[in-house]
C-alpha cells in the first residue's frame, strides 16, 4: 500500500514538473536590458516631438504665430495618443487574416490582450511597451506634416485632417512595411521610418501646402524665422532624440542598436557641414538656419538606413543629404513656387526618397543580417534591392499623395482648411487662441 501511494506521488509530480516546465516554455522570455532601452527610447521618441519639434517649428515661424504653430505639435501628440490605443495599435501590427497584406485587425483594439503577451517583432519586451513605442512614432509623423501649412490651416481643420490621416494614411503604411504587410513581404527595407515617418509625411504636406494655397504676401513680404534660438533648442532636443528613434529600432539593446546610433550621428553631422558649406559657397556666409536644417535632413535620411549600413556608408548618405535636400528646399521650391512653409517636404519627403533608395545601395549583412546570409544592397552584390526599394518609394508617394488629396477635400467640405484673410494678417496666436507671446 505504502509503495502504491509512493509511485502515486511520483508520478504526480512528474505531472506537475513536465507542466510547469511546458508554462515556463510557453511563458514570453522578457530581457530587462531590451526592455529598459525601449523604455529610455519611447522617452526619447516622444521628446522629439514635445518639445523637439514644436520649438524648432516655433522659432521658424513669425512672432504673431509661434503659439498656434507649437501647439499643434503638443494636440497632435494627445489626440494621436488615444486613436493609437483606441483602434491603430491594432490594425498596424496585428495579422488581418485575410487582408493582411493591406491592413490588420482590431484584436489588440483598446488594449485587449496585452497583458502577459509580446509582439514576434520584439519578442524580449512586453507588448504594452511596444505599444508604447510605436505611438511615438505614430505621434511625430502626422506632426511633422504640420511645418508645410504653418500659418494658415485652421486648429479645427487640423485637428480633424491629423486624425483621419493617421488612420487611414498613418496605420496602413505602417502595417504595409513593418506590420506583415504587402511591402515588407516584398524585401522592402525600412529601418527606423524612411517610407513609413519621412516620406509619408513629407508627401502629405507637399499636398497640404498645395491644395491649400500659398500664404497672404509669401514672396514679397518679410516672413524670416522669429526666433532661431527655440529652433536652435529645438534642432538640439530632435538630435539626441533620433538616438531612440533609430537606435530604438533595433527593438533591443546590443550591438545593432549602436551601429544605428553611430551612424545617426555621423550622417547628422555630415549633412550639416555640407549644407552649410553649400549656402556658405553661394550665399557668402553659413546661416544658422541652414546647418540646423542640414542636420535635420541628414537625421531624416539616414533613417530607413541607421540599421543596415557601415559608417562610412552613413558618411556617404549624410553629404548626399545635405547636398540634395539643400537643392529641394533652396532651388526646386523656388522653381516650383509651392510655399512648403517649413520645407516639410524638401527634408523630409526628399531625405526620405534618398535615403530609402540608398538602403538599396549600402545594405549590408555585415551590418544587418536580414537576408539570412544572402547578399542584402549593391555592395553585398544584390543590385535588384534598388528595385525593390524603389517599389516602395513608389508605391507610398502615390498612395499617400492620393489619400492626402482626399482627406483634405473631405475636412475642408465639413469645417473649411483656411483662416479668413483678416485672421492670418492679425496671427493665429490672437485669432485661433486668443493669446499671444509678449
Amino acid at each position: 500500500m505504502l509503495k502504491a501511494i509512493a509511485r502515486t506521488s511520483a508520478l504526480a509530480m512528474l505531472v506537475v514538473s513536465a507542466s510547469t516546465v511546458a508554462w515556463a516554455a510557453d511563458k514570453p522570455q522578457i530581457d530587462t536590458g531590451d526592455t529598459a532601452w525601449l523604455l529610455v527610447a519611447t522617452a526619447l521618441v516622444l521628446m522629439m516631438n514635445i518639445p523637439g519639434l514644436a520649438l524648432f517649428y516655433a522659432g521658424m515661424v513669425r512672432k504673431k504665430n509661434v503659439l498656434a504653430t507649437s501647439v499643434q505639435a503638443f494636440a497632435v501628440a494627445a489626440l494621436v495618443t488615444v486613436l493609437w490605443f483606441m483602434v491603430g495599435y491594432s490594425l498596424a501590427f496585428t495579422d488581418g487574416g485575410a487582408l493582411n497584406g493591406f491592413i490588420g485587425s482590431l484584436s489588440r483594439a483598446f488594449g485587449a490582450g496585452l497583458q502577459g503577451s509580446v509582439h514576434e517583432l520584439a519578442k524580449t519586451v512586453p507588448e504594452n511597451v511596444f505599444l508604447m513605442y510605436q505611438a511615438t512614432f505614430a505621434v511625430i509623423t502626422p506632426a511633422i506634416i504640420a511645418g508645410a501649412f504653418a500659418e494658415r490651416m485652421k486648429f479645427s481643420a487640423m485637428l480633424w485632417f491629423m486624425a483621419l490621416w493617421l488612420l487611414f494614411v498613418y496605420v496602413p503604411v505602417a502595417h504595409w512595411v513593418w506590420g506583415g504587410g504587402f511591402l515588407g513581404t516584398a524585401g522592402v527595407l525600412d529601418f527606423a521610418g524612411g517610407l513609413v515617418v519621412h516620406l509619408n509625411a513629407g508627401v502629405a504636406g507637399l499636398v497640404c501646402c498645395i491644395v491649400i494655397g500659398k500664404r497672404h504676401g509669401y514672396g514679397t513680404e518679410y516672413m524670416a524665422p522669429h526666433n532661431l534660438v527655440l529652433t536652435l533648442v529645438g534642432t538640439s532636443l530632435l538630435w539626441v532624440g533620433w538616438f531612440g528613434f533609430n537606435a530604438g529600432s533595433a527593438l533591443s539593446s546590443g550591438e545593432l542598436a549602436g551601429s544605428a546610433m553611430l551612424n545617426t550621428h555621423i550622417s547628422a553631422a555630415m549633412a550639416a557641414l555640407v549644407w552649410m558649406a553649400i549656402e556658405w559657397a553661394s550665399r557668402g556666409k553659413p546661416s544658422v538656419l541652414g546647418i540646423l536644417t542640414g542636420a535635420v535632413a541628414g537625421l531624416g535620411t539616414i533613417t530607413p538606413a541607421a540599421g543596415y549600413v557601415e559608417p562610412w556608408a552613413a558618411l556617404v548618405i549624410g553629404a548626399a543629404a545635405g547636398a540634395v535636400c539643400y537643392w529641394a528646399s533652396v532651388v526646386l521650391k523656388t522653381r516650383l513656387g509651392y510655399d512648403d512653409s517649413l520645407d516639410v517636404f524638401g527634408v523630409h519627403g526628399v531625405g526620405g526618397i534618398l535615403g530609402s533608395i540608398l538602403v538599396g545601395v549600402f545594405a549590408t549583412r555585415a551590418i544587418n543580417d536580414v537576408a539570412k546570409g544572402q547578399p542584402v544592397g549593391l555592395v553585398d552584390g544584390n543590385a535588384n534591392q534598388i528595385l525593390t526599394q524603389l517599389y516602395g518609394v513608389v508605391a507610398v508617394t502615390v498612395f499617400c499623395a492620393v489619400a492626402t488629396w482626399v482627406i483634405l477635400k473631405i475636412v475642408d467640405a465639413m469645417v473649411g482648411l483656411r483662416v479668413t484673410r483678416d485672421e492670418e494678417v492679425e496671427g493665429l496666436d490672437t485669432a485661433l487662441h486668443g493669446e499671444r507671446v509678449q
